[in-house]
């Protein structure tokens, strides 16, 4: 009799699952942690264990009532090792063609088995085959009608008060999943020249400019990318609506500019080059440990100045001079579903309340070390409507007591002005731009009294 084993991507994508649904683990990090414990697992299998992870938590509501629809009872959902090789095996029924039903099934079987016993495993059996009849009955459901509906409902909802419902499907949908790596080059150096290097480095990746900032290269399929040339010199890891959103500050050379919300240092590092000569870069976070590797790090030797700050109760002995201020604030992350799309298990409706009333006293406390008539950009990576109009209009509103006025402002950079035109707001969308789901908006800052 064959015996069948649970192969290596089934493996992969089951450990990870199993520490999203028990962890509350991010997937990509779980998932390069998994394929680094195996670095023996053939592309193949990388490619299959990635669209189980993703392809899963983006289905996972769906396929759960699916599941549930054909089964007398939930007692599998307890286990969530059991979970994740039923739902990974219902995902392949229901979307992929690559691997033959029978082996879906058998392979699910023996992960549900060697788990929870032979009377687990039967149970299995039965619920997938049921699902396997019912596709081949009725056809394939729509992968995308799938993704849209397996969104939490306040995220759905909400997303469609800001982009409409046309523009909230498309959203949910957007691809590709795992988006590319974002590379930022460095001033000065030749795009296309880099490119052209980093393909001789690894012949068997993709390297291609990005969309919409000058500065992006886009990299699939090149593993580890700090093992490339370059790095922390000519280029850093970083996102493009992320690049976007630090050009968006429209810095110019010696311009003096706080990074307020700092993190590890990326937009530091790319506003620094945009004021040479003559400027400076400061930058804070609240996160001592963020402006320690900011410090450590590319950033750390063009940065002037960190401060470790918590904007919601002062601005400690920040000047009060900046030309420009930038607030990436604290956010749902929503515009990182592609990348992370277990955001909607991390998040609730009643988290948007508070976490505006977070961005609005952060951003309000750092406009006060803006100069007067100086600028500040507002951020979030998000295109929810509660973080991005709702909170400009209050800081527009201000304070009592505060000392400075907020007005909008039309973007300064004339990449934001070919994206937004004489538009103080701008959402970068990944089914438009290609990049994570961005909101920016421009202020002008005025001095009271």
């Amino acid at each position: 009799m064959n015996v069948v084993v649970v192969g290596p991507a089934r493996e992969v994508a089951a450990a990870v699952l199993v520490r999203v649904f028990t962890e509350d683990a991010f997937a990509s990090a779980a998932l390069d942690a998994e394929l680094k414990r195996r670095p023996q697992i053939d592309s193949r299998d990388v490619g299959l264990a990635t669209e189980l992870v993703y392809g899963v938590l983006r289905t996972e509501t769906m396929l759960d009532d699916k599941i549930a629809n054909l089964a007398a009872r939930r007692g599998y959902a307890s286990d969530p090792v059991v979970f994740a090789h039923l739902i990974m095996g219902a995902y392949q029924i229901c979307f992929l063609d690559r691997v033959p039903v029978f082996a879906v099934v058998s392979e699910a079987v023996a992960g549900v088995s060697e788990r929870a016993g032979e009377r687990v495993g039967g149970f299995a059996n039965a619920v997938l085959r049921k699902l396997a009849a019912q596709v081949e009955a009725q056809g394939r459901p729509s992968l995308e009608d799938t993704i849209a509906a397996s969104a939490p409902g306040w995220l759905r909802g909400s997303l469609r008060r800001a982009i409409g419902r046309a523009g909230a499907a498309a959203y949910l949908t957007a691809g590709p999943v795992p988006p590319p790596i974002g590379l930022c080059v460095a001033q000065g150096v030749d795009r296309d020249a880099l490119i052209a290097e980093l393909r001789l480095a690894a012949p068997h990746a993709s390297f291609e400019p990005g969309g919409v900032s000058p500065l992006s290269i886009l990299v699939r399929g090149a593993g580890d990318v700090r093992r490339l040339p370059g790095i922390g010199e000519r280029w850093i890891v970083q996102e493009e609506g992320a690049q976007v959103v630090a050009l968006a500050a429209g810095a110019k050379p010696g311009d003096q500019v706080l990074d307020a919300c700092s993190g590890h240092g990326n937009k530091s590092w790319l506003l620094a080059q945009q004021v040479a000569p003559g400027g400076a870069v400061d930058a804070s976070d609240l996160h001592p440990q963020k402006i320690d590797k900011l410090l450590a790090g590319p950033p750390g030797k063009l940065v002037r100045a960190t401060f470790t700050i918590d904007w919601t109760v002062g601005s400690g002995d920040v000047p009060d001079t900046y030309d420009r201020v930038i607030v990436d604030a604290p956010c749902s992350g929503t515009g990182t579903l592609r990348r992370r799309p277990e955001i909607g298990r991390k998040r609730e409706a009643d988290d948007l309340a508070g976490l505006a009333d977070l961005q609005t006293a952060i951003t309000l406390q750092a406009a006060t070390r803006v100069r007067d008539g100086g600028t500040l950009l507002y951020a979030v990576c998000s295109v929810l409507k509660e973080e991005a109009e709702d909170v400009v209009a209050r800081l527009v509103a201000g304070a009592e007591g505060s000392p400075v006025t907020l007005a909008p402002l039309p973007f300064e950079s004339e990449l934001l002005r070919s994206l937004a035109g004489d538009q103080p707001m701008l959402r970068l969308l990944p089914h438009v731009h290609g990049t994570d789901g961005y909101f920016v908006a421009s202020l002008r800052v005025t001095k009271r009294g």
